[in-house]
Formats: C-alpha cells, structure tokens, sequence
C-alpha cells in the first residue's frame, strides 16, 4: 500500500483569533459567503443564529466563542462552512462554522500528521490538537457541537 492510498483529503478552516480546525473534506457540505445570521433570543454568545439555506434553518456557530478564542466573525473575507452533521438529528442535518476566508483543501497522511500533546483537558468541542505539516489545527468533536447547538436551540424555542 502506497501513501497515496493512505491519504485523506481534509479542509484547513481558519476561524479566528489564530486558530484553525481540520475537518475531512466528506463533511463539507458547501462554502457560501458570509452574511449575518438572524439573531436567536436566549442563546449562547457562541451561537450567533440562524441563516436560511437551501430551505434549511441552519444554525451559525462561532467556534472561537465557544472555545474561549478571540472571536472575529464577519470580517472582511468571511465565509460560512456549512457541515453535514453526523449524528442523525433530523431537526439538525446541517450547521455552519464561521470562517475567516475560503478553507483550504490538504492532503493528511500519517507521516504528515503529528498529534500535540497538551497537559490538562481539551476545551469542550475539540477533540485534538494536530500538526498537519507546518499548520497547527484543531480536530473538532462533531457529535458534541451537534449536541450543543441543538441543547441550546431547544432552550431558546
């Protein structure tokens, strides 16, 4: 078995205040261009709204704001990454992450992919913290944000 067949294509997602997350390319659903979500009464800061698309409400997060980050949504550049949810939640088949650009297709292969290791927990939402060549990125856990957003859409409906 070559590298090649090893490899798999991810998406490198700058999403503010210096940080970057690193999804499999499958999970990319579409970039569009940003524009401002309507506003939810009775949510997290981090949950910026809603954004009609493709007949869907879909959920806008801002990943820094979850995590603690310094959080840059809507700046000059920005896009909306919207994802395929994985958990099976009919109300929730897609949400999008802020972006600050177009994300940026990498090839991941083992020898190109080093795991960090960090003392203490990861921030609620992160997986892992990952070398991909020179970049640093986050792996975030998808299940978990899929299962914030609809905690906290439940409480604000």
């Amino acid at each position: 078995m070559n590298a090649e067949t090893t490899d798999l294509r991810g998406v490198l997602i700058a999403v503010g205040g210096g940080g970057r997350l690193l999804l499999p390319n499958a999970n990319i659903a579409e970039v569009i261009s940003y524009s401002p979500p309507e506003a939810l009464p009775g949510v997290p800061a981090w949950l910026r709204g809603n954004l009609r698309w493709r007949g869907w409400r879909l959920p806008v997060l801002s990943f820094p704001g979850l995590v603690g980050w310094p959080a840059e949504d809507g700046g000059l550049g920005a896009k909306l990454v919207v994802l395929k949810a994985l958990g099976g939640n009919p109300r929730l088949p897609y949400f999008a992450v802020v972006s600050q650009g177009f994300p940026r297709l990498v090839s991941v292969g083992r020898e190109r992919l080093l795991a960090l290791e960090e003392a203490g927990e990861q921030p609620l939402g992160v997986l892992a913290r990952v070398q991909v060549g020179e970049d640093v990125a986050v792996v975030p856990d998808l299940l978990t944000l899929e299962l914030l957003i609809d905690e906290a859409l439940a409480k604000a409906a």
